[in-house]
């Protein structure tokens, strides 16, 4: 048997070899070549890169190799080549894919064939391994862990960053499946997974003295695999791309090629993009009077949208009212008519796929319930709650009719979708789901998202279903079944302005709500708000302050009310969230920060800085001369500049928003 399997392997080294020559793929403006002991190496401009792959296994690495053929086939050449080191005979075979709509990226599929006589166990691989160096050094790595770390982060001396795309923490998980790293005036380079669902592997970067870094996509096998002579083992389809500039347009070349996979998006939705007053200023003990006595205020402010928050449920997993709520179920139907009555539309907050240990739910339905390898359900922290699993037809069932009462019954127009645990979860081992493997809850939880907004569509069509994972990355995969992406619970202004940006680069026409102006620093941070094109939002109280917070509880204070009526009529006028966000600045190197969007002719820049004196460039001017107002002031300073040298010698602190027109 173990002859045969060799002779089999001799013979397809042999026939692929009939194409001998050592060709390069090439896209865009890099070029891509396997040496002859099968490292790739990726030239762009004057950079070229290393790429290693590495198979682990009880015998030690396997990572030499003899190239034996290279074989062109349309956009595809197939290397193969032979292991030379302690381990023989094992075949890899490694394909790369150009494709005339990516420039500067190639997709890589990659194959062991075991043309040994042993068998072999593997613990896991990893694929793409590089080390980029430049004179300083930041890498996006868009991932989640209770921690709710800023996407992108600068490389320091000892810097070490491991997270899978699964579950970091009990509850934490899921992301973007990619890790880019680039440097001041040199090209970054992008790996990542090609796959068209979610995949447990972990995106590693680390660095000893802060001028390169390793990354690499890794993945370790939950149970050791056997492989046998004969046996082919294939790994993940992963990808690298090399990219100018900050991570904006390696995450924009990365969603091109998930498109090129017959990825889609949600269609824009115009309500999306209204500001939303939100009544977690009262937070779960609110009542319907405080929500009521607030909408005279609401609705002079300028806000189009009321999110009616947590508290009013009776446990997480029984979504009608609790014991105690005045009115019950019937008072939420007259909130939202309330609502409807100022012309304002009413959102409702939804932790779905959360049950308490508690509920009536889990009493009447155990069998929804996501159940882990050893037996025990999925806990999830913040709602001291349990997990259900997303493929469960139970769970389908619930779900379904809850969103019938929150958009039919109870006459809602939109969800918002809460929690840090929505953005994944773990293995479901629970036999009333019916799984052939128990990780398809992780690969296909998008369906699930896609149940609740069929559902809420099929009820009203313009239904708005805001997306809000808590500090998570947010999983890549579920952009399709939302049509409002939020900075939630951003831990600083600077959180709101990148996440503004991520989302940007992933779909120019998703709505981004930039969340309560309260979690901005300072708490009065519309600057950082508009300035990106988010859509604004509050959660403040009146008349009456919340008694259960510190501090002012959110009141409308008069200070605050000057505020809000400048920057939400400010908003509604401008509406420059609708705009083509341009990306003109690197968020990492250029100074001050800055952003750029394009509307109706007109270019709105802002610029972030604690304190800034000096010249400022004012880059994607066309030709011509152009005349640029600090707009929202009402003693704003006016400029006149000529694209070909246009730069501001200016003083400002905290920010600097001005509108550009050009001069006819």
């Amino acid at each position: 048997m173990n002859r045969l399997c060799s002779l089999v392997c001799l013979l397809y080294v042999s026939w692929i070899a009939v194409s001998c020559a050592n060709g390069n793929s090439r896209s865009g403006d890099s070029t891509l070549s396997v040496t002859d002991d099968m490292t790739t190496i990726l030239q762009y401009g004057a950079n070229s890169t290393e790429l290693f792959d590495k198979l682990y296994t009880d015998c030690g690495e396997i990572a030499d190799f003899r190239l034996e053929s290279s074989k062109a086939s349309g956009n595809v050449r197939i290397y193969t080549g032979v292991s030379t080191g302690d381990v023989e005979g094992i075949v890899k075979v490694k394909e790369v894919e150009t494709r005339p709509v990516l420039d500067n990226l190639f997709i890589f599929r990659t194959y062991y064939i075991n043309c040994s006589e042993e068998t072999l166990t593997v613990k896991g691989w990893s694929s793409d391994e590089f080390v980029y160096e430049a004179e300083a050094v930041y890498g996006f790595l868009p991932y989640s862990s209770e921690e709710r770390e800023d996407w992108i982060h600068p490389i320091v001396p000892g810097f070490v960053n491991e997270k899978q795309m699964w579950m970091n923490d009990s509850d934490y998980g899921g992301g973007i499946p990619m890790a880019y790293l680039w440097g001041k005036d040199r090209d970054g380079v992008a790996i990542g997974l090609c796959e068209k669902v979610l995949r447990q592997a972990y995106f590693t970067v680390s660095s000893e003295d802060g001028k390169s870094a390793s990354a690499a996509v890794t993945h370790e096998y939950q149970e050791p695999i056997t492989f046998a002579p004969g046996d082919t083992l294939t790994l993940w389809s992963t990808y690298v791309s090399t990219n100018k500039g900050d991570f904006f347009n390696a995450l924009r070349s990365f969603t091109a090629m998930m498109e090129s996979e017959g990825f889609e998006f949600a269609p824009t939705s115009p309500e999306a993009y209204e500001p939303v007053w939100c009544a977690w200023g009262y937070e779960r003990t609110f009542t319907p009077e405080e929500v009521l006595q607030t909408l005279p205020k609401v609705k002079e402010l300028g806000f189009k949208w009321v999110d009616v928050d947590d508290g009013y449920q009776a446990e997480e997993g029984d979504w009608y009212t609790r014991k105690g709520f005045p009115g019950g179920d019937a008072a939420m139907r007259m909130l939202a008519d309330s609502i409807h009555s100022y012309g304002l539309k009413a959102k409702i907050w939804y932790a779905p796929l959360c049950a308490n240990p508690n509920s009536q739910l889990l009493k009447d339905t155990p069998e929804a319930m996501l159940v882990t390898k050893d037996g025990t359900p999925e806990f999830i922290s913040y709602w001291h709650g349990w997990y259900l699993s997303p493929l469960n037809e139970y769970t389908s069932k619930i779900t379904r009719a809850t969103i019938d009462m929150f958009i039919r019954d109870w006459n809602f127009d939109g969800l918002k979708l809460d929690g840090h645990h929505t953005n994944c979860c773990m293995p479901d081992y629970n036999p009333a789901s019916k799984l052939s493997d128990p990780n398809e809850s992780v690969e296909r939880m998008p369906e699930f998202y896609k149940l609740i907004y069929d559902q809420a569509r099929s009820v009203k069509e313009d239904a708005v279903v805001q997306f809000c994972p808590c500090g998570c990355a947010i999983n890549f995969y579920h952009l399709p079944y939302f049509n409002q992406a939020v900075a939630s619970d951003p831990t600083s202004s600077y959180q709101v302005r990148l996440k503004a940006k991520a989302y940007r680069a992933m779909n120019n026409d998703l709505a981004y709500y930039a969340d309560h102006v309260e979690l901005t620093d300072g708490g009065l941070d519309f600057e950082s708000q508009f300035g990106v094109g988010g859509v604004p939002g509050s959660k403040f109280t009146w008349p009456k302050p919340n008694p259960n917070v510190e501090g002012d509880g959110y009141l409308l204070t008069p200070e605050k009310e000057a505020l809000l009526k400048k920057w939400i009529s400010l908003y509604n006028e401008k509406m420059i969230s609708t705009g083509e966000y341009l990306n003109l600045y690197d968020i990492a190197f250029d100074f001050p920060e800055g952003h750029v969007i394009e509307k109706d002719g007109k270019m709105y820049y802002a610029f972030y800085a604690d304190s800034w004196s000096g010249p400022v460039e004012i880059r994607g001017l066309e030709k011509g001369k152009w005349q640029l107002t600090e707009y929202t002031r009402e003693d704003g300073r006016t400029f006149i500049v000529d694209a070909s040298n246009a730069y501001l010698d200016i003083d400002f602190d905290g920010s600097l928003l001005l509108e550009a027109e050009p001069i006819k």
